[in-house]
C-alpha cells in the first residue's frame, strides 16, 4: 500500500513538474545564437531553433532580476545569479515566432536590457527580441531595389502643433517624375508611435520584396502618430479618434497630396491599422468614407454589412487577426461582408497572437489587394 501510494505521489509530482516547465527544460536544444536585434558585439539575449530565449545580464548588486518575456501570465522569466555576478535564465517554454517587446525588472525597478536594441512600445522604449519565423523571407532585407522612408514635419492648425510622419516611397518613385501613386495611411497600435511600422513591422521591406517579386503595383505608405497613448486601459471605448481625424483627413492628407506625387482621390487612398490603430481606422473610415476607398483592420475590430448602409461604399475591405486571437469572428465577419456583395477578404495568421508577426503577415496579404 505504501509502495503504491509512493508511486502515485511520484507520478503526480512528475506531472506537476512537467506542466510547470521544471523538467521540460531538459529537452532544450543547446543551439542558441544571438538575437538578430542585439546591440553590436553583444552575445545575449540568445534564441535557439525551438524558439526558447535565453538572457544574461551583469548586475552584481541586484537581489532579484526578472525578464517580462514569459508565457501565459506566469510572471515572466526569473533569472538566477551566478558567482560572477551575472544573472542568467531561459524562458520556460518556446515563444511565438516573430518580434516581442520585453524589459527587465531589477529589485522592483523597470530597466531595458543593455544587450539589445530598443523599440517604442507600451508608451516607452522597450527592449526587443526576434524569434526567427519559418516564413521570414517575405520581410527579409534582400538584394532588391529599396524604397525610401523619410521623415516629414507638418503643421497642424487643429492642435496648434508641429507634427511628424514617415513616408515610404517605392524604389521607382525618383526614377520617373511624372508617375503618381496611390497612398496607404497605415496606423500603429496603442503604446506605439509612427516609428513602429518601419522598425518593428518592416513595412518598407515587405513592400520592397512584394514590388521586386512583381506581386503589387507600387504605392506610397504614410505612417503618423495616431494620438492613442493617452487612452488608459479599460477606457478604449471612450476613444472617439475625432481629434486625430482632423489631423489625418483635414491636415496630413492634403499635405501629402501637395508634397508627393499622389493620386489624390478616395479610389486611390486606403487606411489601415493594427490593434488600436485598426480601432481608429474603423471609426474614421465610417465617418469619413469620402476620404478613403480601401479599409484594413489588423487585429483591430470588425466591419459588418450594416456599417455601410449610408455614405460612400468601400471599394475593398481587409480584416485579419492571429489564430490565437478571435479567428472565428474574423471569418464570420468576412464571409458576411462577401455574402452582402462587398469586396472583402479575411485572413488568419497561423500560430500567432496579438503581435507583430500577425501584422507583418497581414500587411503582406493585404497589400496586393489594394487599389485594384
Amino acid at each position: 500500500m505504501k509502495k503504491e501510494l509512493l508511486k502515485t505521489t511520484f507520478c503526480a509530482l512528475a506531472l506537476a513538474c512537467s506542466s510547470n516547465g521544471l523538467w521540460a527544460q531538459n529537452d532544450i536544444k543547446e543551439d542558441f545564437q544571438p538575437s538578430t536585434l542585439n546591440q553590436p558585439g553583444q552575445e545575449y539575449p540568445m534564441v535557439n531553433s525551438q524558439g526558447y530565449a535565453r538572457f544574461r545580464v551583469l548586475i552584481p548588486d541586484a537581489q532579484s532580476v526578472t525578464v517580462s518575456l514569459g508565457l501565459g501570465g506566469r510572471g515572466g522569466t526569473k533569472l538566477v545569479k551566478g558567482t560572477d555576478g551575472a544573472w542568467t535564465g531561459t524562458t520556460e517554454g518556446p515563444m511565438d515566432e516573430g518580434f516581442h517587446y520585453y524589459h527587465l525588472t531589477v529589485d522592483g525597478g523597470v530597466l531595458n536590457d543593455p544587450g539589445t536594441l530598443n523599440f517604442y512600445g507600451s508608451c516607452r522604449w522597450e527592449s526587443g527580441i526576434e524569434i526567427p519565423a519559418h516564413d521570414r523571407d517575405f520581410y527579409a532585407l534582400k538584394k532588391v531595389p529599396h524604397g525610401h522612408v523619410q521623415q516629414i514635419l507638418f503643421h497642424s492648425p487643429s492642435t496648434s502643433t508641429e507634427r511628424r510622419a514617415f513616408v515610404y516611397t517605392p524604389p521607382c518613385y525618383d526614377k520617373d517624375s511624372q508617375t503618381r501613386y496611390p497612398v496607404l495611411y497605415l496606423q500603429h497600435g496603442w503604446g506605439e508611435d509612427e516609428t513602429a511600422w518601419s522598425n518593428q513591422g518592416h513595412a518598407n521591406l515587405i513592400m520592397d520584396n512584394l514590388i521586386a517579386d512583381g506581386k503589387i503595383k507600387p504605392f506610397i505608405i504614410v505612417m503618423t502618430y495616431g494620438m492613442t497613448n493617452d487612452v488608459k486601459f479599460g477606457h478604449i471605448y471612450e476613444f472617439t479618434a475625432k481629434e486625430f481625424e482632423a489631423v489625418l483627413v483635414d491636415e496630413l492628407v492634403p499635405y501629402v497630396d501637395k508634397h508627393f506625387r499622389t493620386l489624390a482621390d478616395r479610389d486611390h487612398r486606403a487606411m489601415a491599422g493594427l490593434s488600436m490603430g485598426g480601432f481608429e481606422t474603423r471609426l474614421i473610415t465610417l465617418r469619413r468614407g469620402e476620404a478613403f476607398g480601401y479599409y484594413g483592420l489588423l487585429s483591430g475590430g470588425l466591419y459588418m454589412p450594416d456599417d455601410f448602409k449610408e455614405g460612400p461604399q468601400p471599394k475593398g475591405i481587409f480584416i485579419s487577426c492571429g489564430s490565437k486571437e478571435n479567428p472565428d469572428k474574423v471569418k464570420e465577419a468576412g464571409e458576411a461582408l462577401k455574402a452582402a456583395g462587398y469586396k472583402a477578404t479575411w485572413y488568419v495568421s497561423e500560430g500567432t497572437a496579438h503581435e507583430f508577426l500577425t501584422w507583418r503577415r497581414s500587411l503582406y496579404q493585404m497589400a496586393p489587394l489594394l487599389f485594384k
